[in-house]
């Protein structure tokens, strides 16, 4: 797999550092303390990712891969290209999108396949899972999603299907969602196509036990948050001093993971040069998981700029992946 450097689609590594950062010292300052989970996804957090995408706690992968096993074969007729550009936003390792991909090669379509991720980590895993064949081209790009689409948009100009898998947009809250959606609405083209991936809302003890697996990796993975603060930004938080807890929250509709102070304690963080007070049991906010209605989805959709062609479900209607389209033209 050809991985584009990170130059060619993202700031320099000075720049997002500075941003880290200035993200951290933001949340951190805040009355209610909160770091983004973005910056879950550095090598080891993409390692950690992986683990708990594989484990039996964790519905939400194979609920997804089930989905498209049954349903991606119908995608090549629903959008009636000989060619196209599937561009994958944080793509793993690629054992889903491999699934679509096989699916527009058996029915005789020319795929030229981009992969967008922040993390080399990822692109190492998906260059073991996906090959260039014969109609099939793979490049990995590592950087923003953003700057990734343009480095597409500015090379081709075939019809582009985006990929948007396993409860990505879960990660925003409501007013983020249909920001980020119609700012992708704006980098593609009239007519392009959107598949993207919604967890439905369930039994809240599936719930909880997906987002505190028996074997703690999602634990380790929201550590590993402090951990990279200390390792990037010379912070020395004690690992030990915070405990893992995820909890539903009805009223929000979204599964949400904290990381406890179990003790009062001061951390100081050298980029920053500036110490964070914790009190006892104080909670650092880490993520937001939300759930949908395919009602929701629905709206969602259309407040958006797009058409819903179809939604593809699996057999137990935990999750749906939906097909959506560019639907209005652009100036």
């Amino acid at each position: 797999m050809n991985v584009s450097q990170l130059a060619q689609v993202t700031s320099d590594y000075e720049q997002e550092v500075a941003q880290f950062a200035a993200d951290v010292l933001t949340g951190l300052s805040s009355e209610s303390k909160y770091l983004s989970a973005k910056y879950f996804y550095d090598d080891t957090g993409s390692e950690l990712f992986r683990a708990i995408s594989q484990h039996q706690d964790y519905y939400l992968t194979r609920t997804e891969y089930e989905i498209l096993d049954r349903h991606s074969r119908q995608l090549p007729a629903l959008l009636g290209e000989d060619e196209i550009d599937i561009i994958e936003l944080g793509a793993g390792d690629g054992h889903k999108s491999e699934l679509i991909l096989n699916s527009f090669l058996a029915a005789g379509v020319k795929v030229n396949f981009y992969a967008i991720d922040i993390s080399d980590k990822a692109m190492d895993m998906l260059a073991e899972t996906i090959k260039e064949k014969t109609n099939l081209t793979v490049r990995g790009l590592v950087g923003d999603y953003f700057d990734g689409l343009r480095f597409v948009k500015e090379r081709s100009s075939k019809r582009q299907l985006v990929l948007f898998l396993g409860s990505n947009i879960g990660n925003f809250d409501h007013v983020e969602s249909k920001a980020f959606l119609r700012r992708l609405w704006s980098s593609l083209n009239a007519d392009d196509y959107l598949l993207i991936g919604f967890d439905l809302k369930k039994d809240i003890n599936e719930l909880v036990s997906a987002y505190s697996d028996s074997s703690n990796y999602t634990r380790d993975l929201n550590l590993n948050l402090l951990a990279r603060i200390n390792r990037e930004l010379g912070g020395d938080f004690d690992l030990s001093a915070f405990q893992h807890y995820a909890v539903y929250n009805p009223v929000l509709g979204a599964m949400e993971s904290y990381l406890l102070a179990l003790r009062e304690q001061k951390v100081y963080i050298e980029a920053l040069q500036q110490a964070f007070h914790f009190d006892a049991f104080e909670p650092l906010h880490l993520e937001y998981s939300f759930k949908f209605l395919p009602t929701e989805i629905d709206s969602l959709c259309k407040q958006t700029g797009y058409k819903l062609i179809d939604n593809f479900s699996d057999s137990g209607e935990r999750f749906i992946d939906s097909l959506w389209q560019v639907s209005l033209r652009k100036p």
